[in-house]
């Protein structure tokens, strides 16, 4: 017998036809070995005392060791001292500044006649290699939806101002049926990462149980391990068509190998064939995106029956969730605190909310067409969204009853509050404000004519205004020194006609002047 292990299974089959009664040139054309091999075995086996029907329960072990001739001893070898490979793989995990080379360094100086520093790599990473197990992951139908952005980007050129955009594609995997989706967008912010989700839904036709993301600052606001924190906005949209937000493990890819495979098909059957185009617009560039997307998810698989649109339309379409009745509307989340004039501000425009909110902090959701805001996840105000910057939405109700009654001061509101008094007060207020530059300088002095109203009775207050406009005294210190000094209930003196003019020859008159003749000296 050769000293090297040869297959049993040979030695079995050998053994069986020679019990069957073939001759050595038949077994070796059976067995695809030669006859001086088969001779050997036969050999072999005859000094060792073994017919087929005693090795034919035997297992492969058993059989070579009664086969093969004992070896000599060979002295025992000395090898060099193994490394503590599970060490030298906590220092490079918990010190960013450790390398192999400085490990093997620390080696030799405990063991000078160790392994060289190539050897020492190879069996470090040899053990390495063998502590790596890969689970195989089996998706149910409609489970899981892994998504994520590709590494490539294609770009837009703008014809007016030259301009290039790199638009990011967004990529999405269904983990049964391997069905796929892709879009181009401008960025790979909230906005356009909500968006492709919910057009990702619609091309699908329904939604799955669980969206797997990549940790996309977009959707995961903080990557962590056991708990990340998922953006507001992502939140909300997975919350309305009624899925899961579970995003990949950080720095373990393999947590959304569907997806990284996808991105990969999509890189090679989608990006590859539009390397040589030149695109002017988004709605361009996805236009020739979906066409390629339909090839690539009919184009049939090579090791299985089928392709992508046929295990959808067998696996994960009868199980998907069917999509609500109205699309999600996107809106922004921030976090404010109320201004002391009761206003929040949002991209640039302010809007109010109840004053008993000052100084507390709420939440603001702003969609294209209204702004809500919400406190302790209660709403508290919502607003039709307005793009004038530095203006303000106020709703009246939410200003203090002080702030309400300050503003109701117009000059009709005062005349007509006037008139419940009497006309001469109403007559005064309007001499009031018309004497000044702008009728709002006259609304104190007539708030607080109204408020002698209150001191005095109406009827004093309504007389005291007559003798004010008699006397042309419209102001509020000469109607509260009338009411003061009861001037109110002295009859008003008429006025003194007016006096002849006089009528002298010294006194040429106006019509002289108009004359135009030239003064003269008498």
């Amino acid at each position: 017998m050769p000293q090297e292990r040869l297959p049993v299974r040979k030695i079995k089959e050998v053994l069986r036809l020679q019990a069957l009664g073939l001759s050595q040139r038949q077994i070796a054309l059976s067995c695809s070995v030669g006859q001086a091999t088969v001779s050997e075995y036969l050999k072999a086996a005859e000094t060792a005392g073994l017919k087929w029907s005693d090795v034919a329960g035997w297992d492969d072990d058993r059989l070579w060791q009664a086969m093969a001739p004992p070896r000599k001893a060979s002295p025992p070898r000395k090898h060099p001292a193994e490394p503590d490979y599970a060490a030298l793989r906590h220092e490079l995990q918990t010190n960013k500044y450790v390398t192999l080379q400085l490990l093997w360094e620390e080696y030799c100086n405990q063991h000078p006649e160790g392994y060289r520093y190539s050897r020492f790599c190879e069996l470090y990473r040899g053990w390495l290699r063998r502590q790596e197990f890969v689970l195989r992951q089996e998706y149910r139908a409609g489970e899981k939806l892994f998504v994520d952005y590709a590494g490539a980007t294609i770009p837009i050129y703008n014809v007016e101002s030259g301009e290039v955009w790199e638009a990011a594609i967004f990529v999405a995997v269904l983990g049964a049926s391997n069905y796929t989706y892709a879009e181009a967008s401008l960025t790979q912010g909230l906005a356009d990462w909500i968006g492709a989700h919910m057009r990702a839904f619609e091309f699908l036709g329904g939604v799955p149980e669980i969206v797997t993301p990549d940790n996309l600052k977009s959707g995961v606001t903080k990557a962590c391990r056991y708990e990340p924190g998922i953006n507001r906005t992502y939140a909300e949209m997975a919350a309305h068509y009624g899925v899961a937000v579970v995003p990949a493990r950080p720095a373990k890819p393999r947590d959304k190998a569907k997806a990284e495979a996808g991105v990969q098909v999509v890189e090679r059957w989608i990006l590859a064939a539009l390397r040589k185009r030149k695109f002017f617009s988004l709605a361009e560039l996805n236009q020739a995106i979906a066409e390629l997307l339909t090839r690539l998810n009919e184009r049939p698989f090579r090791k299985r029956d089928g392709c992508r649109r046929s295990l959808f339309e067998l696996l994960d379409k009868p199980v998907l969730r069917p999509l609500p009745e109205e699309r999600y509307q996107y809106g922004d989340w921030e976090t404010h605190r109320v201004n002391i004039d009761y206003h929040v501000a949002f991209a640039d425009h302010w809007y109010s909310v109840p004053y008993q909110l000052v100084q507390q902090e709420v939440e603001v959701r702003a969609t294209a067409t209204t702004v809500e805001i919400f406190h302790r996840g209660v709403r508290v105000a919502s607003h039709v969204r307005s793009h004038a910057r530095h203006r303000a939405t106020t709703v009246t109700e939410h200003r203090p009853k002080a702030h309400q009654r300050y503003l109701e001061w117009t000059p009709s509101r005062l005349v007509d509050w006037a008139h419940k008094i009497g006309p001469a007060t109403a007559d005064l207020f309007e001499k009031i404000m018309a004497s000044k530059p702008h009728p709002e300088q006259g609304y104190r002095s007539c708030l607080g004519i109204l408020r002698l109203g209150k001191q005095y009775s109406p009827a004093r207050l309504e007389a005291a205004c007559g003798r004010a406009v008699a006397l042309k005294a419209c102001s509020y210190q000469s109607v509260k020194s009338i009411l003061k000094c009861n001037l109110d209930s002295l009859p008003v003196e008429p006025a003194d006609p007016p006096r002849p003019p006089l009528n002298h020859p010294n006194i040429r008159g106006s019509e002289y002047f108009d004359s135009g003749e030239p003064p003269t000296l008498q």
